[in-house]
C-alpha cells in the first residue's frame, strides 16, 4: 500500500513526468506528426531546410531514432517499474531524458546552431543515458531477465553511430545499411514484446484460452531477427550479399507467420485494441518475406517494400500499443476513444498505399507519398488529440504512475 508520505510527495509533480510513458508517448507522437510534415515539404521542394546528412538522413533517422527511440524509451522506462516493483524515472530523471531528446531533435534538424560533431554527440546520448536508468533497479535486485534490454538500446547507439559515421566516412560506411539496421533492431524488439504480450492480451480480450507458447518458435523467430540485424552492424567488415539477406529475411518471415497464426489473429476482430496488434505483426511478417523477395529479384523494389515494417509494422504496433499502455497506466478501462479505430484504420491504409503504390504505378510514387503521409498525420493527430488530456492528468484511480 502506497504510504501518505508517498502520495503527497507524488501529487507534488506534474503528471505529465509521473511515469516515462507519459511524456514520451505523447512528444513521440507529436514528433512523428512534425517530422513528416516537414519530410513532405523537404521532398516536394517546398521549403528548403539543411539538416543534419540531408533531406534523406534526416527522415530515416528521425522516424527511427526520434520517433521510434522515444516511444522505445518510453515503454521501457515504463515497464521496468512492473518488472522491479521498483519507482520508474519520474520528476527531474524523467525530465533530464526528455530534454535530452529533444536536444537532440532540435540540433539534427538544425546543426549549425552547435556543430556538426557537437550536434552528433548530444543526439548520440540519450539512449546510453536511458540505459543507465533503466539498469539502476534490475541490477539492484538482481531480476537479470530484463537486462537484455540495456544492451538492446545500446546497440540501437550503435546503429545510430553508423549513422552519423556515414556522413563522416560515407566510404567505410553506409546510410543505407546503417538506417536498415534500425529499422530492423526495431523490429526485432517489437517481435520479442508481441511474443510476450499478444498471447496474454488475446486471451484477456476476447475471453478465450492462452495460446500455449512454443520456445523453439519464439527463438527462431526473434534469432533470424537478431541475424539479419548483426548482418546489417557488420557490414562495413562483412560486406553484404543480397541473396544471404533475402533468403534470411523470407525464413525470419515464415518463423513470423506461423507463431502469429498460433495467436488465433481471426478471434480478434471485433476488438480494435486486439486487431490493431494483430494488423501490425501481420504487416512485420509479410513485410519481411516481400521484402526478402525484393533482394532476389529486380521486380520488386526494395526501397518502398521497406515501408510495410516502418510504417505498417513499426508504426502501426506503436500506434496500437501506446494507445493501449496509456488507458491502462492512467487508471482507464481497455475501451479506446472510438475514433482510435479510425486510426488504425488509417494507419493500415498508409501502409499498404506508401509501399505498394509505388510498386504499381511507379510514375505516381508522389501522389502516393502524399496520400501515405496524410494517413499518418490523421492517425496520429487522433491519438495525440484523444490522448493527450489522459497523459497530461493524474491517474482515474487515484494511483502512483
Amino acid at each position: 500500500m502506497m504510504q501518505i508520505t508517498d502520495l503527497q510527495k507524488e501529487q507534488k509533480i506534474t503528471p505529465l513526468l509521473r511515469l516515462g510513458f507519459r511524456p514520451f508517448f505523447l512528444s513521440g507522437a507529436i514528433f512523428s506528426i512534425v517530422a513528416i510534415i516537414l519530410w513532405l515539404l523537404m521532398y516536394k521542394g517546398t521549403v528548403t531546410l539543411s539538416p543534419l546528412g540531408g533531406g534523406y538522413w534526416w527522415h530515416i533517422h528521425e522516424m527511427i531514432f526520434g520517433f521510434g527511440c522515444a516511444v522505445v524509451a518510453g515503454f521501457l522506462l515504463t515497464a521496468v517499474q512492473n518488472w522491479t516493483g521498483v519507482r520508474g524515472a519520474q520528476g527531474n530523471t524523467l525530465l533530464v531524458l526528455f530534454f535530452l531528446w529533444l536536444a537532440g531533435r532540435v540540433v539534427v534538424l538544425a546543426p549549425n546552431l552547435l556543430g556538426e560533431m557537437l550536434t552528433t554527440i548530444i543526439d548520440l546520448s540519450f539512449l546510453p543515458a536511458v540505459a543507465f536508468v533503466l539498469a539502476k533497479p534490475i541490477v539492484a535486485i538482481k531480476q537479470y531477465r530484463n537486462l537484455f534490454f540495456v544492451p538492446l538500446l545500446l546497440l540501437f547507439t550503435i546503429a545510430n553511430l553508423e549513422m552519423h559515421l556515414a556522413i563522416y566516412y560515407p566510404q567505410t560506411f553506409s546510410i543505407t545499411f546503417a538506417a536498415y539496421a534500425g529499422v530492423i533492431l526495431v523490429t526485432f524488439l517489437m517481435s520479442v514484446m508481441a511474443g510476450r504480450v499478444t498471447p496474454m492480451f488475446t486471451a484477456n480480450g476476447t475471453k478465450t484460452p492462452k495460446a500455449t507458447p512454443l520456445p523453439w518458435l519464439d527463438k527462431a523467430t526473434n534469432g533470424s531477427l537478431a541475424i539479419a540485424m548483426f548482418y546489417l552492424l557488420l557490414q562495413p567488415i562483412t560486406g553484404f550479399s543480397e541473396m544471404f539477406f533475402g533468403v534470411l529475411l523470407i525464413i525470419a518471415g515464415i518463423f513470423q507467420t506461423m507463431r502469429w497464426l498460433r495467436w488465433r489473429p481471426w478471434i480478434t476482430l471485433g476488438v480494435p485494441l486486439l486487431w490493431s496488434i494483430h494488423v501490425s505483426i501481420k504487416f512485420i511478417a509479410y513485410g519481411l518475406i516481400v521484402l526478402g523477395l525484393s533482394y532476389l529479384t529486380t521486380e520488386i523494389p526494395s526501397n518502398h517494400i521497406w515501408h510495410l515494417l516502418t510504417v505498417g509494422g513499426m508504426g502501426g504496433l506503436i500506434l496500437a500499443m501506446i494507445s493501449r499502455v496509456s488507458l491502462g497506466h492512467t487508471g482507464r478501462p481497455l475501451s479506446p476513444p472510438k475514433a482510435m479505430t479510425f486510426a488504425y484504420i488509417l494507419i493500415t491504409l498508409s501502409a499498404l498505399v506508401r509501399a505498394l503504390g509505388p510498386w504499381a504505378l511507379p510514375e505516381k510514387t508522389l501522389i502516393f507519398i502524399d496520400i501515405s503521409g496524410t494517413f499518418w498525420l490523421l492517425a496520429f493527430g487522433i491519438f495525440v488529440v484523444t490522448y493527450a488530456p489522459m497523459l497530461m492528468s493524474a491517474r482515474k484511480d487515484g494511483r502512483p504512475g
